[in-house]
């Protein structure tokens, strides 16, 4: 049994009432099927072996909207843990090239 996490990024139009309507029911799924939220269009699941990220792959295919982008990409659980996580450190009234602005998280 190997573990691997499902990620899914997209990006959805939400100009229109039923884009929204679209974008809120795509949302829904993913929370409803077990996806972690990452940040505001990525969403993350973990599943038990390479047959059960196809099955969901599969179940992903089936609710993708009409209009917008999806992808999904398969990583094992060692290259989401190795992951690395940038976090802007740099004071909001400091600017130039002495700045050094970001701050690397490794877990």
């Amino acid at each position: 049994m190997r573990i691997m996490r499902l990620l899914v990024m997209f990006d959805l139009p939400t100009k229109t009432k039923r884009d929204k309507d679209r974008y809120i029911k795509f949302k829904r799924f993913l929370e409803d099927d077990g996806y972690m939220r990452e940040q505001n269009s990525i969403y993350t699941r973990c599943l038990l072996s390479r047959s059960s990220a196809a099955a969901h792959r599969d179940r992903l295919r089936d609710h993708i909207p009409p209009a917008g982008s999806v992808v999904a990409i398969e990583l094992t659980e060692k290259q989401y843990v190795d992951r690395e996580i940038l976090v802007e450190t740099r004071p909001q009234n400091q600017t130039g090239p002495n700045c050094s602005g970001q701050l690397f998280l490794e877990f």
